[in-house]
C-alpha cells in the first residue's frame, strides 16, 4: 500500500503572513483614502473606549466580589442549597456577568460601525 503525501492547504493571506515572518519583511500596511481611515480612526477610537469601560467594570467585579466578601463574613453563614453563598458569589455570579459584559460591549461596538457607516455625526466633537 502506498501512502499518499500530505498537502497543507491555506488561503493565500495565510501564505503571504507566513511568507513575511519567516524573511523578516513586515506586512505591508493596507492604503485607505485618508476619508476612509479617519472614519476608522473615529470608529477604533469609540471602540477603545467602549471596551476600556467594560474592562474596568469587570476589574470592578472580579477585585471588589472579594473585598465585599471580606467586609461581609456573615455570609459565609447564610446557605442556599447547603452551599455558603459567599462561594456561590464567587463560582457563579462572574460568569453571567461576563456574559452581559460581553454583549453589552459587542452591542455598542456594532452600534458604531452602523452610526459611522450611516455618516459621521455633525458636532460629534471626537
Amino acid at each position: 500500500m502506498t501512502r499518499q503525501r500530505r498537502v497543507a492547504v491555506t488561503s493565500p493571506q495565510t501564505r503571504l503572513s507566513l511568507a513575511g515572518r519567516r524573511t523578516g519583511a513586515p506586512a505591508a500596511v493596507p492604503h485607505l483614502a485618508p476619508a476612509d481611515a479617519e472614519r476608522a480612526r473615529r470608529i477604533h477610537r469609540r471602540q477603545l473606549r467602549y471596551a476600556l469601560t467594560v474592562l474596568g467594570l469587570l476589574a470592578v467585579l472580579l477585585l471588589g466580589l472579594p473585598v465585599l466578601l471580606a467586609a461581609a463574613p456573615w455570609l459565609d453563614q447564610v446557605r442556599l442549597g447547603g452551599i455558603p453563598i459567599s462561594w456561590l458569589a464567587v463560582a457563579v455570579l462572574p460568569y453571567p456577568v461576563l456574559v452581559m459584559l460581553a454583549q453589552w460591549q459587542l452591542r455598542r461596538a456594532e452600534r458604531t460601525e452602523r452610526s459611522e457607516r450611516s455618516g459621521p455625526r455633525v458636532g460629534a466633537g471626537e
